[in-house]
């Protein structure tokens, strides 16, 4: 009886191949349909767009207009007179469109600059720093978590008015300008990740606290810092409610405050939807090309930040 060959070559083992189950399919139909779902506004608000006013409600449903035109764009932008803003079906009504982006990128940036600097600079605190109360105070500031923002919408009114500071860029900042709960808790979480033998190190070389925030702490940071400018520059972009009850002259009034003033232009007739599209595509893509690019950044930075 002949014995097998203990030196015959091992069966080579491939890679597993993973099993596409039922649950998996289900779970990627739904992602698909969530994925229609959500983008599906903003086609219909491209083909709005394209169309002109008077070819909006003819029944044609499609995803794509049948005589697209840039008309509505040349209107937005200041580059077409009344009486073609009247002939394409608009109402005449104009929107200053660069004096108001302008100021939404005034806003946008002060409001990033202001809240990334000062709420590093707590979160630095709350997390190296000891001092009595540190914890409590702490405590006080995840709490402002729970308070809904518009509870706090008419004390802020009362006293930028009594400050004088309607209709200025300090009254539209002031209740943003410095430092928000979510930003802190967020910056907190990444300084307590990092090493505190670095800090010592630079400590023993004479660095004083400063220093050492400034000098070591911010540019290990960059990751957080870099999220949480994306995050507070798509809230300070989309920002409503707040802009439009402080900031009401032309001088300082937002894009989207802007075009709600032009949704209403034309109270007697249908709102002009063609125009009104054409403007919102355009404030639209300077987020939406903020989150292309740094859209993977700002999960990975979260998902970071949740371990701790």
């Amino acid at each position: 009886m002949a014995l097998p060959s203990l030196t015959a070559a091992p069966r080579r083992i491939g890679p597993r191949r993973r099993r596409i189950g039922p649950g998996r399919i289900l779970a990627w139909v739904a992602l698909a349909v969530l994925l229609l779902v959500t983008l599906y506004p903003f086609v219909w608000m491209l083909r709005t767009a394209f169309t002109s006013n008077r070819a909006i409600f003819n029944g044609d449903f499609s995803l794509v207009p049948a005589d697209p035109t840039l008309i509505n764009f040349s209107r937005v932008l200041g580059h077409a007179s009344a009486e073609e803003a009247i002939a394409a079906g608009g109402s005449g009504a104009q929107v200053d469109f660069w004096l108001y982006l302008r100021n939404s990128v005034i806003f946008t940036a002060a409001l990033v600059a202001g809240q990334v600097g000062f709420s590093a600079t707590a979160a630095y605190a709350f997390a190296r720093l000891r001092f009595r109360g540190r914890d409590a105070l702490f405590t006080v500031f995840l709490a402002g978590l729970m308070v809904p923002p518009i509870f706090t919408v008419l004390p802020n009114f009362a006293l930028v008015r009594d400050l004088g500071w309607l209709d200025t860029f300090p009254g539209l900042l002031a209740p943003y300008l410095l430092m928000t709960p979510f930003a802190i808790f967020f910056l907190r979480q990444f300084f307590l990740g990092i090493p505190p033998e670095i800090e010592d190190a630079a400590t023993i070389d004479g660095a004083g606290k400063i220093t050492v925030f400034w000098r070591i702490i911010l540019p290990m940071s960059t990751v957080p810092l870099s999220t949480l400018a994306v995050i507070t520059a798509v809230f300070a972009w989309n920002e409503y409610l707040w802009p439009q009850l402080t900031g009401k002259d032309d001088g300082v009034r937002l894009l989207n405050v802007a075009l709600g003033v032009f949704a209403q232009s034309s109270p007697t007739s249908s709102p002009d939807w063609a125009g009104l599209m054409a403007a919102a595509t355009l404030q639209v893509l300077p987020v939406l090309l903020l989150l292309i690019v740094f859209g993977r950044k700002l999960v990975n930075s979260i998902g970071f930040t949740g371990i701790k």
